[in-house]
């Protein structure tokens, strides 16, 4: 366990470091954020942020990995292999949303099709080469559910309802990066519960520099994640889970990603079919900002809320 330590500080210090260096950079090269024409009012004063930071904690984590060795184990490979091609999809949206001045990047068919082939070469990568069966453990029981030949298509839809579900949480500065913090220590626990030694330093070294990305990424943000870190991090966490063979633990730890998520859907759902919207705005979190709600309170609330769904996901372990 000490080890792990080991690697969440030079992660945390790393990661700091980059962040120190590479915002004043963004600013220069005026890679800043450009704020969708319907979002809250009080959104607008973020235009021009820097955009990218999911940079820094990917760079950083995967960095110290290899520094330390961590890298002769498939396990954590994959995990960083997945952390990085998921946000490169990201790093092409937010690329594009850059050179057009304006919150258009990938159209949603554009990107639908990046993540699903992402989604469907990390499914099969692992089904034959981590000797996977078709099953998958159901929390809060010590019973299996054998998935046959729906395993791989489920798979599949696990990774693109995760990598969105994430990606549509990341609204409100340091939402994402802090109930994920919470949440890769939740997966470092029980990775090392369950004797995976190197995805459980993997995931140490994801929430440390996490950590350190709070720093810049608290309200008032200095850089945001942008779709680079969000989608990255949607992809690790998918991943994780897969591995551990416990992907039905995301609905728990990830609790707030799938109201997020559901929200949009509804909202959608119903203003097609009635004309009619549920929420003042979607996704969630911004119907409470139009509530009255300051940023911070929602980020607040949403972390204690992950803190807890994270204990529930160990008593369900």
């Amino acid at each position: 366990m000490n080890i792990i330590v080991y690697y969440i500080l030079l992660s945390f210090f790393l990661s700091l470091l980059i962040g120190t260096l590479i915002i004043p950079l963004l600013r220069f090269l005026k890679l800043g954020q450009n704020i969708r024409e319907d979002a809250p009012k009080s959104h607008m004063n973020k235009a021009g942020t820097p955009t990218f930071g999911g940079i820094i904690f990917i760079t950083s984590s995967i960095a110290v990995m290899f520094i330390l060795g961590n890298h002769n184990n498939r396990e954590s490979l994959i995990a960083a292999y997945s952390f990085i091609a998921f946000a490169l999809v990201g790093f092409v949206d937010d690329s594009l949303k850059t050179i057009h001045k304006k919150n258009e990047g990938l159209t949603i068919i554009q990107k639908f099709l990046l993540l699903l082939l992402v989604s469907i070469l990390f499914t099969l990568y692992i089904y034959q080469n981590f000797s996977m069966n078709t099953y998958i453990l159901i929390p809060f029981t010590s019973k299996i559910l054998n998935l046959g030949i729906f395993y791989v298509p489920f798979i599949i839809f696990f990774y693109l309802s995760t990598t969105n579900a994430v990606n549509i949480s990341d609204g409100l500065d340091g939402l994402v990066a802090s109930t994920a913090l919470l949440i890769t220590i939740f997966f470092a626990l029980v990775s090392f519960g369950m004797k995976h030694y190197s995805l459980a330093i993997f995931c140490g070294c994801v929430s440390g520099a996490l950590l350190s990305f709070l720093q810049f990424n608290s309200y008032p943000a200095k850089i945001i994640m942008g779709d680079t870190g969000a989608l990255g991090l949607g992809g690790l966490l998918a991943t994780v889970a897969i591995i551990l063979r416990n992907p039905l633990i995301i609905a728990i730890v990830g609790g707030i990603y799938v109201i997020e998520i559901l929200s949009d859907v509804i909202q959608i759902f119903f203003y097609k079919l009635f004309r009619k919207r549920i929420f003042k705005m979607a996704p969630f979190h911004h119907s409470l900002e139009l509530s009255g709600w300051h940023e911070s309170k929602i980020v607040s609330v949403f972390l204690i809320a992950t803190g807890i769904l994270c204990i529930i996901g160990l008593a369900a372990i």
